[in-house]
C-alpha cells in the first residue's frame, strides 16, 4: 500500500505524486529509517554557512598583507634609493625624534610626580586641617559642656544658699548660769526632755566630756585599781574626752563597787552634791556606777541622784528611768574573740546544736548585798528591814511564776531529756550570784562550752522587782558571745542600750505565760531566721559588750544619740606624696591616644568631688536605727554612706534637681544622648582609679597614659608600695586629671584600701597596674556601680567551691563558672565607705595574714562587704581575666598563690565566725548590645 502525503503537501508537484514509480520510495524511506537524511541536510547548511566566512577571512587577510607588502616595498625601494649620507641624515633623525619624545615623556612622567606630590601634600594639608578641625569641635564641645555645667553649678549653689540655713556657733553659757529647767516633782520623774539641758551641747559642735579625778566621790581600793585604769584608760580613748569644762557637754562621775563596806550612802550623797560642777541639781552629770565582778551592789538605790543620769547594771523597778537611765553591761574580764582577742569565734553553723535549750542556775533567796554597810548598826538595819518588807510582797508572785514555768521546763526535760541541758540546783554545788535571783553555775568557761553546743539559751527573769542585774545581764552576755540565742522569759525587763538596739533581732522575749507553747516555738524557727538571729547577736556583744572600751563608747553614744549630736568623723589615713606641689618633676603631656573602641565619649569634665557630710544631723537623728543594728557602730560618722536614700525620679523635675543629669533633659535616649549625661537616680558624680604598683614603672605609665581623656574620672591615685622611690629617669605621663603618688608606711597590699584623704569621690576604681581596661568597659562599670553602691562592682569573677575530697571547707576557684561569688578587686569598683571598715573595723588578724602571705587582700575584702551587705557582687562584661604582655610573670602563675588562697578563705571563715560571701548567677551587660537599632540610632555601648 502507499503512504499517504501530508496534507500540505498534497498536490506540490515537487514531491510528485501516486503515480511515482515504487523503486523512488523504497530508496527515500530507506534513506529516512538509516538517518542519513538529516545528517546530509546539517553537512550541507554547516557547508554552505562556514565556507563564505572563511573565504572572507582569507580574503581579507591577503588584501592587508597586500597593502603592507605594497607599503614596506615602497619605503625599502624609497630608501635604497636614497645616498648612503642621506640615509644617514634620515636615521639620525629618527633617532633624535625617538630621543625627543623619551625626553617629553620623563619630563611628563616627573611632571606627573610632581602633581601626586602636591595631591598627597593637599591631601595631608586636608586631613590634618580636618583634624584640627575636629579637635577644635571637641575642645569647643568640652568648653561648652564646661560653661554648661558652669552655669548648672552656680544655679546650683545660689539654690543651695537660698535653701542652707546657717548653723550659729557654739556659744556655751557660763558654768555659773543656770539655764531655767522644768521642774520635776522628783528626780524618780526625770526624763530626757526636763532633766537635761540641752544649752550646752549645740549640734553644730563637737561632743565633750569632762571626767572627774576617779577618787573625787569615793576612794579606790586595792582590789579596783586594775580595773579603773582600763575604764579610764579607755574613756580616754573614745576621742570624746576634755579636760576643759567649759567646753563639755556632760560630766562623767564614776564610782566603784567593791567588797569593801567602808562608805555611807549619806556620805556618798554629799560627796556628789559638792562637785564642782553640780551645780545644785546634777544636770548634765552621768554617774557610771563599775562594778569590778558579779558580787554587785545597789549603792545608789536611795541616794538623790538629782537631775543625773544613772548608768549601771543593778536596776529596781522603782529606780529605773526609762529614756533617761542607762543599763550598762557588767564590766570585767571576759572572754575575746578573734575581734579583739586573736582566739576564733564560734561557729554560726550548724544552725541547730546538740541542744534546743539549755539552762544552769540555781535560785538565791538570801539578802543580797547591795544595800549597802557602813554607818551606824540602826541604820543599817532599819534598811534591811525596808528591802525585806518589799521582797516579801513580790517574792510570792515571783515564786508563782517561777513555779509555773519551772513544772513546765520539767515536763520538756522528761519528755526529751536529750535535746534539753536544764540544771535548776548547780549540780557542782558552786553558784556565782550577788543573792538576787538565779545565780550562775560554774565559771565562765564552763559555761560558754555548754552554751556553744545550745542552739538557744534560757534567761529566767522573773523578779518583778528587778529590771535589770548584774547575773541577768552576764548571763544575756556570755549567750551572745557563744552563739546561743537568748529566750528571755518572765517579767519586764530593761536590756542594756535599750533605746536604740532593736534586741529583737537577736533575742526572742516572751511572757511567762508562753512557756507552754514554748517548744513549738522554738522548733518551728527555720535555719535561716536561727543564722539570722546568731549573726546578729555576735554583731551586738562585739559592738557593744566585748571590752570595756565598747561598752563606755556605747554609754557615750546613748547619751550623744539622745541629744542629737553627731559622732566625730572617721579618720582619713594620711600618706606622703612623693611628688607634692612645688616640686619639680619632669612629665610628658600625652597629646594622642589610639582610640579603643568606636563608641562616642562625652567630654571630659574639670575634677569636682563628692559633698561630703550633708546628713549629720538627719543621719543622726533619722538613721540611728540603722547605724546601731550595723557594723561598725553609731561611733563614727561617715563622710557618705552608700545607703544614703534615693529621691523617687519626678524628684528631679519637681523641684529637687539639684545636682543631677537626667538623660536628654529626661526625655530619654539611645546611644547618643545616653554619652551626653549620666542619667540614673543619683546626682552627678566621678570616680577615683587607685592604682597599686611595685617596681613596675613601665607598665604602670603605660597604664596611666591610657587614661588620658576618660571621662567622670577624678584623679588617680598611684600607691606606692615600694619603700625604694621612682626611678630618676622616670617619666610620668601629664593627662588631664591631677595623678597623685602616694607612699604608705610599709610594703603591705593593706594599703590599696586605705582611705586616703586624696579620695574626694565616693566611687573608687581599684584597678593593679597590669589591667588593660577600655574606657567603654570603665564607663559602664561606673554606671553599674551607681545603682549598685554598696556592692563591689567589676570584672574578673571568682568562686569559692566546696572541698568534696577532703575534710570539707571552702577553696578558692579561679575556672570559669555560671556561678561566682567574688569579684576580685584588681579592677573593681567600691564605696569609700568600705576602705574605713576594712581599715578600721575588720579584725586585725585578716589583715595581720594579708600582709603574711602578701595575698588575699581581694577576698578579705568581698568577705567584709557580703558581710555587711549580705549582698554578693555585681560582675559586669564578658572580662574575666586580664592579660599583660610585657609584663613579668604574675604571681597567680605559682601554685603557691592559690594554696595561700586557699587558706586564706578557710582562716577568715573561722574569724567570721561563718562565710558570708553569697553566691550570684547574675551578670550585667550593656543595653541595647544585641538589640537591632535603626541606622540613626546608636547603642550605649557598642562592644558590651
Amino acid at each position: 500500500m502507499m503512504r499517504p502525503l501530508p496534507s500540505g503537501r498534497q498536490g506540490n508537484p515537487h514531491y510528485g505524486n501516486q503515480s511515482q514509480p515504487a523503486p523512488q520510495m523504497t530508496f527515500c524511506r530507506w534513506l529516512i529509517n538509516m538517518g542519513y537524511l538529516q545528517k546530509l541536510i546539517a553537512f550541507t547548511l554547516a557547508i554552505m554557512v562556514v565556507m563564505p566566512l572563511v573565504a572572507h577571512y582569507y580574503l581579507g587577510v591577503a588584501e592587508m598583507s597586500g597593502e603592507e607588502r605594497y607599503e614596506g616595498d615602497t619605503r625599502l625601494s624609497n630608501m635604497i634609493g636614497m645616498a648612503p649620507t642621506e640615509l644617514r641624515l634620515h636615521i639620525a633623525e629618527l633617532y633624535d625624534i625617538r630621543q625627543s619624545v623619551q625626553k617629553e615623556l620623563r619630563q611628563l612622567e616627573e611632571n606627573r610626580k610632581k602633581v601626586q606630590e602636591q595631591l598627597q601634600s593637599y591631601t595631608d594639608q586636608l586631613l590634618s586641617v580636618q583634624g584640627d578641625l575636629q579637635q577644635s569641635r571637641s575642645e569647643l564641645d568640652r568648653a561648652r559642656t564646661q560653661i554648661e555645667q558652669s552655669m548648672k553649678e552656680q544655679t546650683e549653689v545660689v539654690e543651695r544658699s537660698l535653701r542652707h540655713i546657717s548653723a550659729p556657733l557654739q556659744i556655751l553659757p557660763q558654768l555659773k548660769n543656770d539655764h531655767p529647767l522644768e521642774a520635776p516633782p522628783s528626780s524618780a520623774f526625770c526624763r530626757q526632755h526636763n532633766c537635761f539641758d540641752y544649752s550646752r551641747c549645740s549640734i553644730v559642735s563637737p561632743f565633750r566630756v569632762y571626767i572627774y579625778e576617779p577618787e573625787s566621790v569615793m576612794p579606790i581600793h586595792s582590789d579596783a585599781i586594775t580595773l579603773r585604769d582600763e575604764v579610764t584608760g579607755a574613756l580616754k580613748r573614745t576621742t570624746y574626752t576634755t579636760s576643759d569644762p567649759s567646753k563639755a557637754c556632760i560630766f562623767l562621775v564614776l564610782l566603784w563597787d567593791s567588797t569593801e563596806d567602808d562608805f555611807d550612802e549619806d556620805d556618798l550623797e554629799g560627796r556628789l552634791h559638792s562637785l564642782e560642777y553640780w551645780r545644785g541639781d546634777g544636770r548634765n552629770h552621768l554617774v557610771v556606777s563599775v562594778s569590778k565582778d558579779r558580787v554587785s551592789r545597789n549603792i545608789l538605790g536611795n541616794v538623790n541622784t538629782g537631775r543625773a543620769m544613772l548608768a549601771q547594771s543593778f536596776y529596781t523597778s522603782q529606780q529605773f528611768r526609762n529614756g533617761f537611765d542607762i543599763v550598762l553591761p557588767p564590766i570585767f574580764p571576759v572572754l575575746r574573740t578573734a575581734w579583739k582577742g586573736g582566739k576564733f569565734g564560734p561557729s554560726y553553723t550548724p544552725a541547730r546544736r546538740k541542744y534546743i535549750i539549755s539552762f544552769q542556775g540555781s535560785r538565791e533567796e538570801h539578802e543580797p548585798n547591795h544595800q549597802g554597810a557602813g554607818g551606824n548598826g540602826d541604820h543599817i538595819l532599819s534598811r534591811k528591814l525596808k528591802w525585806f518588807e518589799a521582797r516579801r510582797t513580790t517574792t510570792q508572785k515571783d515564786l508563782d511564776v517561777e513555779s509555773t514555768i519551772l513544772n513546765e521546763f520539767y515536763k520538756l526535760k522528761k519528755f526529751s531529756e536529750d535535746e534539753f541541758l536544764l540544771d535548776f540546783q548547780c549540780g557542782d554545788g558552786f553558784c556565782d550570784g550577788n543573792g538576787v535571783g538565779w545565780c550562775l553555775c560554774g565559771n565562765s568557761e564552763q559555761r560558754t562550752s555548754v552554751l556553744g553546743e545550745s542552739t538557744f539559751a534560757l534567761i529566767l527573769a522573773t523578779d518583778l522587782e528587778f529590771v535589770s542585774t548584774v547575773t541577768f545581764l552576764q548571763r544575756l552576755s556570755e549567750a551572745l558571745q557563744s552563739g546561743a540565742i537568748p529566750v528571755i522569759m518572765g517579767g519586764d525587763v530593761a536590756l542594756p542600750f535599750g533605746d536604740f538596739i532593736h534586741w529583737n533581732e537577736a533575742v526572742i522575749i516572751l511572757p511567762a505565760g508562753r512557756v507552754t507553747e514554748l517548744y513549738y516555738l522554738l522548733k518551728t524557727i527555720q535555719d535561716n531566721d536561727l543564722l539570722s538571729f546568731r549573726r546578729q547577736g555576735a554583731i551586738l556583744w562585739e559592738t557593744y559588750f566585748s571590752n570595756p572600751e565598747a561598752i563606755l563608747s556605747s554609754v557615750l553614744a546613748t547619751v550623744r544619740t539622745r541629744i542629737s549630736v553627731p559622732a566625730n568623723p572617721i579618720m582619713e589615713a594620711g600618706s606622703r606624696d612623693l611628688f607634692p606641689p612645688g616640686s619639680v618633676r619632669r612629665t610628658e603631656k600625652v597629646t594622642k591616644m589610639t582610640p579603643e573602641s568606636d563608641d562616642v565619649f562625652p567630654p571630659a569634665e574639670p575634677p569636682f568631688s563628692s559633698p561630703t557630710f550633708l546628713r549629720n544631723f538627719t543621719s543622726t537623728y533619722v538613721d540611728h536605727h540603722r547605724s546601731w543594728n550595723n557594723p561598725p557602730g553609731p561611733f563614727h560618722l561617715f563622710p557618705q554612706n552608700p545607703l544614703d536614700p534615693v529621691m523617687p525620679s519626678d524628684a528631679q523635675f519637681g523641684g529637687s534637681s539639684l545636682g543631677f543629669r537626667p538623660i536628654a533633659n529626661g526625655i530619654g535616649g539611645s546611644g547618643k544622648e545616653y554619652q551626653e549625661s549620666l542619667g540614673g537616680n543619683i546626682p552627678r558624680e566621678q570616680f577615683t582609679i587607685v592604682i597599686l604598683t611595685y617596681q613596675r614603672e613601665a607598665v604602670l605609665v603605660s597604664s596611666v597614659e591610657r587614661l588620658l581623656g576618660l571621662p567622670f574620672l577624678n584623679k588617680v591615685i598611684i600607691v606606692w608600695n615600694s619603700p625604694q622611690p621612682p626611678s630618676d629617669d622616670l617619666i610620668w605621663p601629664e593627662i588631664h586629671v591631677p595623678v597623685k603618688v602616694l607612699q604608705g608606711g610599709k610594703n603591705s597590699l593593706n594599703n590599696r584600701f586605705l582611705p586616703f584623704d586624696e579620695i574626694e569621690t565616693e566611687a573608687v576604681l581599684s584597678i593593679d597596674d597590669d589591667a588593660h581596661l577600655r574606657h567603654d568597659e570603665m564607663l559602664f562599670g561606673f554606671r553599674v556601680w551607681r545603682e549598685n553602691r554598696d556592692r563591689i562592682v567589676g570584672f574578673p569573677g571568682r568562686y569559692h567551691a566546696w572541698d568534696v575530697d577532703n575534710n570539707g571547707g571552702f577553696l578558692y576557684n579561679a575556672n570559669y563558672s555560671c556561678e561566682l561569688s567574688m569579684v576580685l578587686t584588681g579592677a573593681a569598683y567600691l564605696h569609700k565607705y568600705y576602705f574605713y571598715q576594712y581599715t578600721y573595723y575588720m579584725p586585725q588578724e585578716i589583715r595581720d595574714k594579708v600582709d603574711e602571705f602578701m595575698n588575699c587582700e581581694d577576698i578579705a575584702m568581698n568577705f567584709l562587704v557580703s558581710h555587711i551587705s549580705r549582698k554578693p557582687p555585681v560582675k559586669v562584661t564578658s572580662r574575666w581575666t586580664f592579660r599583660c604582655p610585657g609584663c613579668p610573670q604574675s604571681l597567680s602563675m605559682d601554685d603557691s598563690h592559690f594554696r595561700e588562697r586557699h587558706i586564706c578563705i578557710q582562716y577568715f571563715a573561722k574569724i567570721f565566725g561563718y562565710t558570708p560571701l553569697l553566691y550570684t548567677q547574675y551578670r550585667v551587660d550593656s543595653v541595647l548590645f544585641k538589640t537591632r537599632l535603626p541606622k540613626e540610632k546608636q547603642k550605649c555601648f557598642k562592644f558590651i
